[in-house]
């Protein structure tokens, strides 16, 4: 009876837990833009995708996206080209620093000779053409060529005037002959050549192509075509002809068995077509154009009567005669520059983007949300108002009716409710005009203080610091202190309500008191912290980030390291309270925290640790900022960027998320914020699979709660405390033995021994 009881538990228990896994504790995931497709091939079952950041797949017969990228298990970023090999069954990645990665069915095997070699020159990778199982690689060193069994770099061939250096953009082959399309001409040698590495094997092939760079060449029944710029040319008795010319801009050509594909548009992509160019009656067979999917076509294949799209905007696109079908992936507009904050498990993100001197780039990415594994993006085209607001570089969410305020660094401030409700704050309004900049609003910084006001840096206006009161009435002011442009950005309000505000370009920080109303200014107060002691005591003047902990205590990012603020409150006081910054070891060193270090972004995560992000990854200390816990860089982890932007947490699963220079990646960390009571206690993964060995995650926990794993019979397995509302186990006992299969209850207790909940795990092997 009590062995049945058990076999009906563990079988609740899975059917449960089965339907709300979640990402494990140490895993990685990447939220990048595959939307913009720029190459495509295929293989017998896959088509397979190129954009700037990573690869996708959709199965040819069932539609099933799968998506690649340095996050799990390419070796870099920023992808030049790709090919599939049919006679390998391999998808050969060629990245902008000329890495390589080999993608087959199994496994992705990097080959980064070519990347580490000590060569100089342009090594970037133009095309790929494969003759057996070796890839040509065009180069603009010559032609790479690599064994694609082997792994390795077989031969390079210098091709240009004596043995030089020269650009090659396409290779071909046909029985006899190797042809380049190179910044010299088209090319060809023999075959059979001794050594095609000897540049007196090569020589300039025909008459009659103009003088200069020859984009592509094809050799397709037993003709050989060449791009120059907009022209088709064949060539006949060893003169080249031009053989189609449709006064239009290529974008791409690219070659079947029998025809060439040409991407192409008309009138500044007003009018985009694809033509598919037969090359048995030398005529274009047929255009395709008008389709509603088709937007920027940057690259085109076909197979049988199909024609897959690279669609700069669209992703991929099926073509099949009259029908057409696209795949989008859904994902962020490229590398995100604006702020990152969560509130009401709802991720928001700036698309906006300012330079090192803080001025606007005219950037129209508008903002997006993350929410339930979806991404929303909140721009033009899809919100035809947003066309007049660039730049949002900051994001503050109304704590009472969720509205979202956005603040663009041209177009002042918008008031968003819907696509359809909404409001912009500038010309007319409190959100002035900068100085010097006629139609230019800028808001540099955006925060709700406890008391439900909106504060606005109002960067470059006269009165350059504004106030949108709870109850919906405006007051403007003027920081006191004279500064170039009346710079003013970032906002934080600490536990006293004051707000710390960034002065950008290497003016340090203000700290602002309104005292006990904002309409009488005669007890506000102000202090400028800056360098040097009695002047707040920073190590730099350059404040790039400003957070505030579990402790109230402020701690400020510089290009020379972390300043933290523990008395706030005192700013103001006789003996006023200055910045430290605190010895932290590593590596069994000691010295200042990060005292060598360009700090960008920093964020506080439930267990009162520091994610710091910097020009030289992130890094997680420990609450006092003491020790190092974590190192990521873009070389030990799926790190997109050393280059860190903007850090965001997730203060309900604990991820963390980064927004770097090429794009945005999380990682499941340990710690969340805690409940106020245990309850809801939820472990994942749960039940606990056969050979997994990362992290067993017990979230929604009270702060400081321990946690017991037990036998059913009571013995201890393994106890721990909680980091902030989440413990972490990683299925061993206190032997570091794996333990049995089974079910463990977990058995939650407070600070003086009390069992506050109670729940299971099944291990099954």
């Amino acid at each position: 009876m009590i062995l049945r009881y058990l076999f009906v538990q563990i079988l609740i228990v899975c059917a449960v837990s089965a339907s709300a896994q979640l990402q494990p504790v140490g895993e990685w995931r990447e939220h990048l833009e595959f939307q913009p497709a720029s190459r495509v091939t295929y293989s017998d079952e896959y088509i397979y995708l190129a954009s700037k950041f990573g690869i996708f797949r959709v199965g040819r017969t069932d539609n099933v996206i799968e998506r690649f990228s340095k996050v799990n298990g390419l070796n870099d970023i920023g992808i030049s080209t790709i090919k599939y090999n049919n006679s390998t069954q391999q998808l050969l990645i060629a990245y902008t620093n000329s890495n390589l990665d080999l993608f087959t069915e199994n496994n992705i095997i990097n080959i980064p000779f070519i990347l580490r070699s000590n060569v100089t020159g342009d090594k970037r990778i133009n095309d790929i053409f494969f003759l057996n199982e070796k890839a040509y690689l065009s180069s603009g060193l010559g032609i790479i060529v690599v064994d694609m069994k082997k792994f390795e770099i077989s031969n390079t061939y210098y091709i240009g005037n004596n043995g030089s250096a020269l650009r090659v953009n396409c290779v071909a082959a046909d029985a006899s002959r190797l042809y380049a399309a190179t910044d010299e001409g088209v090319k060809a040698a023999n075959l059979n050549a001794l050594n095609l590495s000897d540049f007196r094997n090569w020589n300039n092939l025909g008459t009659g192509l103009p003088a200069g760079s020859i984009q592509k060449v094809f050799a397709l029944q037993n003709k050989i075509y060449a791009q120059a710029g907009n022209r088709l040319y064949m060539l006949t008795n060893n003169t080249w002809s031009i053989v189609y010319d449709d006064g239009t801009r290529w974008q791409n050509l690219n070659a079947t068995d029998t025809e060439i594909l040409i991407c192409a548009e008309n009138a500044g992509w007003a009018d985009r077509y694809i033509t598919v160019f037969n090359t048995g009656t030398n005529t274009p067979v047929t255009r395709i154009s008008n389709l509603q999917q088709l937007q920027f076509p940057y690259q085109a294949t076909k197979s049988g009567n199909e024609i897959f799209v690279a669609d700069f905007g669209k992703g991929l696109i099926r073509i099949n005669g009259n029908a057409a079908s696209t795949v989008t992936l859904n994902s962020p507009f490229g590398p995100l520059d604006g702020d990152m904050i969560f509130t009401n498990n709802t991720l928001y993100v700036g698309g906006g983007s300012i330079n090192e001197a803080w001025n606007y780039r005219f950037n129209f990415t508008g903002f997006f949300t993350f929410e339930n594994n979806t991404w929303t993006n909140y721009s033009r085209p899809a919100i035809p108002w947003m066309d007049t607001i660039q730049d949002i570089i900051t994001i503050a969410v109304d704590p009472r009716d969720k509205k979202v305020f956005a603040g663009s660094f041209r177009g002042g401030l918008v008031e968003f409710e819907s696509a359809t409700k909404f409001k912009i704050y500038k010309q007319g309004s409190a959100i002035g005009e900068t100085i010097g900049d006629p139609g230019s609003y800028r808001v540099g910084g955006l925060a709700f203080d406890t008391d439900n006001n909106l504060w606005i840096s109002n960067f470059g206006a006269p009165n350059n610091f504004v106030v949108k009161k709870a109850d919906g009435t405006w007051k403007q002011m003027r920081v006191p202190f004279v500064i170039q442009d009346n710079m003013v950005g970032k906002i934080v309000i600490d536990d006293a309500n004051q707000k710390w505000i960034q002065v950008p370009q290497g003016n340090g920080v203000y700290v602002f008191n309104h005292g006990a109303s904002i309409d009488n200014t005669g007890d506000d107060r102000w202090k400028w912290f800056r360098t040097g002691r009695g002047n707040g005591n920073l190590p730099s003047n350059v404040v790039n980030s400003i957070v505030k902990d579990k402790d109230g205590f402020i701690w400020l990012g510089t290009d020379k390291g972390i300043a933290i603020v523990q008395c706030p409150g005192e700013v103001f006081a006789a003996n006023a309270c200055e910045a430290f910054q605190p010895v932290v070891q590593f590596d069994n060193f000691a010295g200042l925290l990060f005292q060598d270090e360009d700090v960008r972004a920093m964020a506080v995560d439930g267990a009162n640790r520091k994610w710091v992000g910097t020009r030289n990854g992130v890094w997680l200390i420990s609450a006092d900022g003491e020790k190092v816990i974590k190192r990521f860089t873009a070389q030990n982890s799926p790190l997109l960027s050393n280059e860190i932007i903007k850090i965001a947490i997730d203060p309900v699963s604990g991820e963390v998320f980064f927004s770097t220079f090429n794009g945005i990646c999380s990682y499941r960390s340990t710690a969340t914020e805690a409940t106020e009571k245990n309850e809801n206690v939820l472990v994942f993964p749960n039940p606990v699979p056969s050979g997994y060995n990362g992290q067993i995650a017990i979230r929604g926990l009270a702060n400081n709660s321990f946690v017991k794993i037990t036998e059913l019979n009571g013995r201890l397995v393994f106890q721990t405390r909680a980091l902030g509302g989440q413990a972490v186990w990683n299925g061993n006992d206190y032997k570091g033995q794996r333990v049995s299969s089974g079910m463990y209850f977990v058995l939650v207790t407070d600070e003086a021994g009390v069992e506050k909940a109670r729940t299971r795990i099944v291990f099954v092997k």
